[in-house]
């Protein structure tokens, strides 16, 4: 039996480093730093039609609401930055990295539930609870309070050798354990990369994401149609967007990972747009369903896929499109009917 906070965090680190997470730190359980900021954010509108935010507003305010009598939260990172993108031609959309390969959720639930069974089993009686993504837990913000790097410009959590190309994953357990200290420093320095680089100008300042604009929110999140002035931005980005990330300087030397989850599948890298008006609601089920991409479901992913091939003016398109103008939902008709009148403009 360990008891010891300090034995018992290293021997935890070691554990999570072994499970793949590249980055562990620890911080207590305390009201996130930046709760302010959040809730000026909320305030703003900035959060678009992402409702479950304000709803889980109070949520967010201190770990305790995820895990009860919570006093410490174990940061971790996985990267995820596997082969390059391949050069995109007409007919074919971008897809953003992380959504390459399986879905992410699976594998670093699968990885939190080994970690969070050896901290049990070595602290008996322990309470224990892992999250991504999904809790009302401010990952950022705590993961900065736990060492893992700073808050960049683009709002992403930098580190200086892995850039952003990774995942954040929290473990939160009612022990003591050795705290890191907080990465106070901001390595950005005057760079404005990102924020000059933005298709949308989805930037209202530094360090702040108008999400109405991203083009990740307008192709994932958003369930209506996509803004006519927003979409010549899309560009070839079908979903999910990574434009922020590849202009970062802290991003050009992050290592590559090996992972066979995160690899992008067979023509997804880039993604056959075409192809994809033949697959009905089951079709499209079982070619999407274990991956990033099932979040926008198939109205959502056709209706982006309309979008970029309206900005290539793709004539080879024309017939998918076409049979899009008569798909049942009317967000798919209404994106192919803008796609069509792109290309029949040339």
């Amino acid at each position: 039996m360990i008891h010891r906070p300090t034995e018992l965090t290293k021997q935890l680190k070691a554990e999570a480093l072994r499970l793949g997470f590249a980055l562990s730190g620890v911080t207590p359980a305390v009201a996130p730093p930046g709760l302010g900021r959040f809730h000026e954010w909320l305030e703003s509108g900035f959060a678009g039609t992402m409702r479950y935010l304000e709803d889980r507003r109070t949520a967010y305010g201190h770990p305790r609401h995820v895990l009860e009598g919570v006093r410490s939260v174990v940061m971790l990172a996985m990267p995820y930055r596997t082969t390059e993108p391949q050069p995109v031609r007409e007919g074919f959309g971008r897809v953003s990295r992380y959504a390459w390969g399986s879905d992410y959720h699976d594998l670093i639930h699968d990885r939190l539930h080994a970690l969070a069974d050896w901290l049990r089993a070595t602290a008996p009686g322990a309470k224990v609870r892992g999250v991504v993504d999904t809790a009302p837990l401010l990952e950022r913000e705590f993961a900065q309070l736990a060492g893992l790097g700073w808050i960049g410009k683009n709002t992403l959590l930098l580190n200086r050798k892995l850039g952003s190309w990774f995942f954040l994953a929290g473990l939160l357990t009612d022990l003591e354990l050795d705290y890191d200290a907080e990465h106070e420093t901001d390595h950005c320095g005057t760079c404005t990369a990102c924020l000059d680089a933005c298709p949308t100008e989805a930037f209202v300042a530094p360090y702040v994401l108008d999400a109405r604009k991203c083009i990740s929110y307008t192709t994932i999140e958003l369930r209506d149609e996509i803004p006519l002035e927003l979409r010549a931005g899309h560009g070839n980005w079908v979903f999910g967007c990574d434009v922020c990330q590849d202009v970062c300087p802290w991003n050009r030397k992050a290592p590559t990972v090996e992972e066979p989850a995160f690899m992008a599948r067979p023509d997804e890298n880039p993604l056959n747009l075409i192809g994809l008006f033949n697959l009905d609601d089951a079709a499209f089920r079982r070619r999407f369903r274990d991956t990033p991409l099932w979040r926008a479901r198939r109205r959502g992913i056709l209706r982006n896929a309309a979008i970029v091939l309206g900005n290539q003016r793709a004539k080879s398109a024309v017939a998918a499109l076409l049979r899009g103008a008569e798909d049942a939902e009317p967000l798919v008709r209404e994106a192919c009917e803008w796609a069509l009148a792109q290309i029949g403009s040339d």
